[in-house]
């Protein structure tokens, strides 16, 4: 195994998390306020630059869909793909939706009711509230982070295929920076990105295992300690570790199949047996309002009020959804051989965001109602519970409270394991040497043996110990270094819009 493995990429990474938890152990309180000013120095910092990077991506895969280049196919004229558009698609929505979609569109929404930003001069808890909402998430979930994710795994999947560039992040920019990139800055810059992807992926299964133990609480009673936290992240670490060796097809694609139509059933009881007139009502009306207030919030950073509410929001997303980006976009990228450029956007960025913005109507109008009929009885459910205790009441409020309170959990655990075990997939092809496209799909498996192992430890210690607060910090920094990686490659997508011909080797 160490053989082919690639250290400048491994050991920066792995010798980074084990000093961080052994600083956490030593002086826990030292530990919680550098990373805390650290994530301010880069949140008050580079707010302009998480904004305006993530609408300039958005603007930048518009064009690429309506240019000549759309219909180069990936993997040269005579590939062929080898995932079904109806699987393919399937991977790319779970793998990009994780569990937090479940849990978060239910519970943001509300926060952004009672406290909406004070620089917009809306009023807490009335219709313009409850308008502005929707424009959020639509804004934080729909057409923006997918563009964030497409625009490296466009950029990767035609240096992968078509270039047949080594399995890097490196190969994003070589078209425009060549020889910089190579040899050892190139394992520096895939050991940053690999960097923000681990720690994103430790701090989502805390929260994960977290979200499983409130869900069990509904049926057994469970104490929330290190023991059970424990068994539950090892539960979910085993999952997709083993969902990630069996490859593509056997694993991933299965599991995401599963996923999505499980997604779909509670998609479909919630629309059926929720407030639908409200839910149909308000959806159009949110859309309106998103449309509206598009370019506005898309780059607010609060600079001319001093107002905080991007920090606390948009500009943390940002910071989230770009730290996953690099290596979530190797695994994208790598599974879209034999489409054209134009399917491709359609299947990783058209799509989703059109199914999100479906799920936000439902799950976001349904919470919404549901509170304001109990005179803001949700929004007390959430400060005194937590996200996790919010769903679970809102679906004891709906017909067969018992089984769907189960599939919640069920549903929760498959979407955290087929968003990991693609990113673990990713991980273990990137930690070794000479991947190539025709690989077998075991390539790299003791490697992503060892890192599901590595993200299960790392989660299990810090949410027992600092609590996930303190390694969504960790992630936070992630998201700076991953972001300026994605916004350099992006010069070699215009690069191959201005001359379509180079794509051709």
């Amino acid at each position: 195994m160490f053989r082919s493995l690639r250290p400048l990429v491994f050991f920066p990474t792995f010798l980074i998390l084990v000093g961080a938890l052994v600083f956490s152990l030593v002086d826990l309180d030292l530990f919680i306020q550098y990373t805390k000013n650290a994530n301010n120095f880069v949140l008050s910092h580079f707010s302009w630059l998480f904004s305006f990077g993530s609408f300039y991506l958005l603007v930048l895969i518009a064009i690429t869909y309506f240019s000549k280049l759309g219909s180069v196919r990936i993997g040269g004229e005579h590939a062929k793909p080898k995932l079904k558009k109806s699987r393919w698609f399937m991977i790319v929505l779970c793998t990009t939706l994780a569990v937090g979609v479940l849990f978060w569109t239910t519970a943001e929404p509300l926060y952004h009711v009672y406290s909406p930003p004070e620089s917009w001069g809306v009023e807490a808890n009335s219709p313009g509230s409850i308008l502005f909402a929707f424009s959020a998430m639509f804004l934080h979930w729909g057409p923006t982070p997918y563009a964030i994710y497409a625009v490296p795994a466009l950029i990767f999947a035609l240096a992968f295929h078509n270039l047949k560039m080594p399995y890097s992040i490196s190969s994003l920019l070589k078209p425009v920076f060549g020889r910089f990139v190579d040899g050892k800055m190139g394992d520096v810059i895939d050991a940053l990105a690999l960097y923000s992807l681990v720690v994103g992926m430790a701090s989502s299964l805390g929260t994960g295992a977290l979200t499983l133990l409130g869900g069990i609480g509904q049926f057994i009673e469970l104490e929330k300690n290190a023991v059970t936290l424990g068994f539950f992240i090892a539960l979910i670490v085993i999952t997709f570790v083993l969902s990630a060796a069996r490859g593509l097809i056997k694993g991933i694609a299965r599991l995401s199949q599963i996923n999505f139509w499980l997604l779909i059933a509670l998609f479909l009881f919630t629309l059926m047996f929720g407030p639908t007139l409200y839910i149909l009502g308000i959806g159009v009306e949110g859309l309106g309002a998103f449309l509206q207030n598009f370019f506005r919030l898309s780059l607010f950073t609060g600079q001319a009020a001093s107002d905080p509410w991007p920090q606390y929001w948009s500009v943390f997303y940002w910071a989230v959804w770009f730290a996953w980006a690099p290596i979530t976009a190797m695994f994208l990228g790598k599974i879209s051989q034999g489409y054209t450029i134009r399917e491709f956007i359609q299947v990783n960025l058209i799509y989703p965001s059109l199914f999100i913005l479906l799920w936000i109507s439902v799950f976001s109008g349904s919470a919404i109602f549901m509170d304001q009929s109990s005179d803001g009885g949700l929004y007390a459910v959430l400060n005194e519970g937590g996200i996790e205790k919010l769903l679970y009441h809102i679906f004891g409020e709906l017909p067969l409270s018992g089984l769907t309170s189960l599939m919640l959990v069920f549903i929760a655990f498959i979407s955290y394991v087929t968003a990991a075990d693609s990113s673990t997939d990713a991980i273990g092809d990137l930690c070794v040497k000479n991947f190539k496209a025709d690989s077998q799909e075991g390539a790299g498996l003791p490697i992503k043996v060892l890192w599901g192992t590595i993200i299960g430890l790392v989660a299990w210690i810090m949410v027992s110990t600092v609590g996930v607060s303190g390694i969504k910090s960790l992630s936070n920094l992630g998201g700076l270094p991953a972001t300026l990686i994605i916004l350099c490659c992006s010069f070699t997508l215009i690069k191959w819009l201005r001359n379509p011909s180079l794509l051709i080797k």
